[in-house]
């Protein structure tokens, strides 16, 4: 994902493209296929310091296996201490706020956001009757009622 980051925020910079494919290329003569993540984070670090303010917006971070996720945060940790001018935006699920507070040790504010019954109820009915795969004669109104009583309780759960 830092490579990633890195390509996006040297579109259009020249000279900064130059000094990258420099570092790929004694990655590779020096035997490895590739930047390991240190080099790679200092290279992002040294190419958003030319720049006013950077945002780095990550969706769904919950997502990342837990593993890749503590290595990431401590990448993006080391990025905004290198670079003060960046600006974390991170979604995810609440359980993983502990390991987000362990890795970014800067001042955040969290907005906790809950979406309503009435929402996952109208969202489910949406992709139920805008799937078309499924048989009309299997997927009856008392089925499609009892596939949302019971998301509806799952997610009340969360």
């Amino acid at each position: 994902m830092i490579g990633n980051l890195l390509r996006q925020v040297t579109v259009g910079a020249v000279g900064i493209v130059g000094e990258i494919r420099n570092a790929f290329e004694k990655a590779r003569r020096g035997g490895g296929k590739s930047l390991g993540l240190a080099e790679m984070v200092q290279l992002f670090v040294n190419t958003i310091g030319f720049l006013h303010r950077v945002y780095i917006c990550v969706d769904a971070i919950d997502e990342l296996l837990p593993q890749h996720r503590s290595e990431f945060l401590r990448a993006l940790s080391q990025i905004v201490q290198g670079a003060p001018n960046t600006r974390l935006f991170l979604t995810g699920r609440s359980h993983i706020r502990g390991g987000l507070d362990r890795h970014l040790t800067m001042r955040a504010y969290t907005i906790h956001i809950v979406p309503s019954r009435g929402d996952i109820a109208r969202y489910i009915s949406w992709r139920m009757d805008g799937d078309k795969d499924w048989d009309s004669d299997l997927m009856t109104e008392n089925l499609k009622k009892e596939i949302t009583k019971i998301i509806l309780e799952k997610a009340s759960e969360m």
